[in-house]
């Protein structure tokens, strides 16, 4: 891996910890509404499949080593045992996702496209994966914890529009561009 890559990779593994400095939203069901998943949702769409999930995965390493990089200054190696545990182990394979369907034809998709797959990937697969490891950690029927992580949905949507739109906007600016390499 390039120096160029490296220094990308290590940027949006701070950008994603940055978005954690927005404070969470209590929902009051054991699992906040953050800002995160836009960062890992973005990582995806501009870094491509290799270099989004590396920073994302970066990002997770850190987190369970204890930095306090989620939101409301949480880390520790025990919240992948507790109700957030699912979506923290998405957030790697989101990224990746995102970046394998977007990195080839990025070019040629447009906002509405790039929102179908961050949409798909980053709110709908993160909230099942979620939701699903919710039930196991909480002891909650399946169907349970789907119906109570679906309140998230519409909000990870909203951030699923917001990178699409960062994400194609930003493809235009030829330094921009040209630094990314893949977009």
């Amino acid at each position: 891996m390039k120096t160029k890559d490296l220094v990308i990779v290590a940027m949006f593994t701070a950008l994603i910890a940055v978005l954690g400095l927005l404070p969470a939203i209590n929902l009051g069901i054991g699992v906040p509404f953050t800002f995160q998943n836009l960062g890992y949702i973005l990582a995806g769409c501009l870094l491509g499949s290799k270099r989004g999930g590396l920073s994302v995965l970066l990002f997770v390493l850190m987190v369970a080593m204890g930095l306090p990089l989620l939101s409301g200054g949480h880390g520790g190696f025990g919240l992948f045992f507790g109700p957030t545990g699912g979506y923290i182990l998405s957030f790697p394979l989101v990224a990746y996702l995102i970046g394998l369907l977007t990195e080839r034809k990025f070019q040629s998709l447009n906002v509405w496209q790039v929102f179908l797959i961050n949409g798909l990937i980053g709110a709908i697969l993160c909230n099942l994966i979620g939701g699903l490891f919710m039930a196991f950690n909480l002891h909650l029927p399946i169907i349970k914890a789907l119906k109570t992580v679906i309140v998230f949905v519409p909000g990870d949507l909203v951030k699923a529009l917001i990178a699409a739109f960062l994400a194609v906007r930003l493809r235009e600016i030829p330094s921009i561009r040209r630094f990314f390499n893949t977009i």
